[in-house]
């Protein structure tokens, strides 16, 4: 392969297994495109709707605080989704305008920054109306609020059920009830000229789950979505695997067998890691519950005490590459910030939905300021936000890599190239780039227990046990 034809590439993957590490790895690129135009990568940002009800409505310094972190981040995406009950719906009408400050303030910093946002709702704001052509009508025009009259055009795609597919959900899994759904509101869209250029995103089912109350499994929910549905612009999914399951290589085999299936961009909505139903991660769950016992603002039904951990700095980003060779065009972390949602959105500052990468409110609210510290792998995720951009290009590459190391590697839109690994075995690893530019001007930047940062002359290095490394361009 020629220096030419490799540079005329946009975005190197991999992620292979094989025995030992006892000579320097050297990773190649390939022309075998996985994915032409990748969108990107985010996280779950919501407007913080129970703040008020806590008493703690964020202040200036507290958004300044998210606004720095989040510009370290470059996040690509953000989705943002809603409740009603806690914004516009009063409980016996609907102003758009209602505790609608956290809401502008979040899409604001998207639109000044080019974010895109997947935007939307969890439920209607009473269960009972979720067929109900009045709320169908409402939440449209509180969209096209945002839209038209703020000009928040980085609104491109809009969730209307949040996992319907579930039994959590109102909808409980009744595909054809979605269905019927999304072409009422994709009507009620049309009505509106500043929402042209917003899609109805779905079918947002949950990866690896099957409702008993429901005809189809995720898989089925997806290609009947593609199948009946031509009003979805960008397909999602969720995902909420576990540790084996995406080390081991197969996780990312589900997403090849899921994109296989669908004929326009896939992302995933959410995703983060739930260590409960393999019992190859008891000693992970195991964990888990200690920590959630007489913890003070979370009763473990819906967080994860092990986000704290270095190792999930390592999980994530593996699970992103996962996404990204299996040719899916981006993900969104679950989630941002402690302090957006309680367990039920209930309101309950004891039971939070305890995901985050830090909690805002950790001081005024929950009487804790070090849960207001970055936990390591918001470093991680960042760094995988900020150095794949939209506009890449995904492609295979050749190599021998051994087992617990896995990488992804791009050539951004300017022509510089990026290239990510994770090494979570017991095993340092010497590494040999072959990269189709000159390497002037590029660094190192490791994270074991904290972020390191050296240039590098040359593309050779050593990738340390436990560590992830990325080697850019800044």
């Amino acid at each position: 392969m020629t220096a030419k034809t490799l540079a005329s590439l946009s975005v190197l993957s991999l992620l292979l297994v094989a025995a030992g590490c006892s000579r320097p790895v050297t990773i190649t690129v390939t022309e075998q495109i996985i994915n032409p135009n990748y969108l990107g990568n985010g996280v779950e940002w919501d407007p913080y709707d129970e703040a008020i009800s806590w008493g703690g409505a964020l202040t200036d310094a507290q958004w300044d605080t998210l606004y720095r972190r989040l510009d370290f981040m470059q996040p690509q995406y953000v989705r943002c989704m809603i409740n009603s009950p806690f914004t516009y719906y009063t409980g016996t009408g609907y102003d758009d305008g209602r505790n609608a400050d956290a809401l502008l303030k979040l899409l604001s910093y998207c639109q000044r920054n080019d974010v895109m946002v997947v935007y939307g709702e969890y439920n209607p704001p009473t269960w009972e109306m979720k067929g109900s052509q009045e709320w169908v009508q409402a939440s449209v025009k509180h969209l096209n609020w945002l839209v038209e009259e703020h000009g928040f055009t980085c609104i491109r795609h809009f969730v209307i059920f949040n996992e319907p597919d579930g039994n959590w959900a109102s909808t409980n899994g009744d595909f054809s009830f979605w269905k019927e759904m999304v072409a009422r509101f994709q009507a009620q869209m049309d009505l509106y000229p500043a929402l042209e250029g917003v899609s109805i995103a779905g079918p947002d089912a949950v990866i690896d789950y099957h409702n008993p109350s429901s005809a189809y499994d995720f898989t089925g929910w997806l290609e009947e979505t593609v199948k009946q549905v031509p009003e979805i612009g960008i397909y999602d999914m969720h995902a909420y695997p576990g540790q084996r399951y995406v080390r081991s290589g197969e996780f990312q085999k589900t997403l090849e067998d899921l994109k296989a299936r669908v004929d326009k961009p896939i992302i995933l909505g959410e995703t983060g890691y739930k260590y409960f139903s393999d019992p190859a991660d008891s000693s992970l769950a195991k964990e888990y519950w200690k920590r959630v016992e007489g913890h003070p603002y979370t009763k473990g039904s819906d967080c994860n005490m092990l986000v704290y951990d270095a190792f999930y700095a390592l999980d994530m980003p593996l699970l992103l590459m996962s996404a990204m060779n299996a040719g899916f065009s981006g993900a969104a972390a679950w989630m941002l910030d402690d302090a957006m949602h309680s367990s039920g959105d209930s309101g309950r500052t004891e039971d939070v939905k305890l995901w985050g990468m830090w909690n805002i409110l950790g001081e005024s609210v929950f009487g804790d300021a070090s849960q207001l510290e970055p936990r390591p792998w918001y470093y991680t995720w960042s760094l995988m936000c900020r150095h794949f951009p939209s506009g890449t290009r995904i492609v295979k590459l050749e190599g021998d890599l051994p087992s617990g190391v896995a990488a992804t590697a791009g050539i951004l839109p300017d022509g510089s190239c990026t290239v990510a690994l994770v090494n979570w075995g017991e095993k340092d690893c010497p590494v040999r780039l072959q990269l189709p530019v000159s390497v002037e001007g590029y660094s190192l930047t490791t994270y074991s227990t904290a972020l390191e940062k050296k240039q590098i002359a040359n593309t050779s290095f050593i990738l340390p046990a436990q560590t992830f490394a990325i080697f850019a361009k800044e």
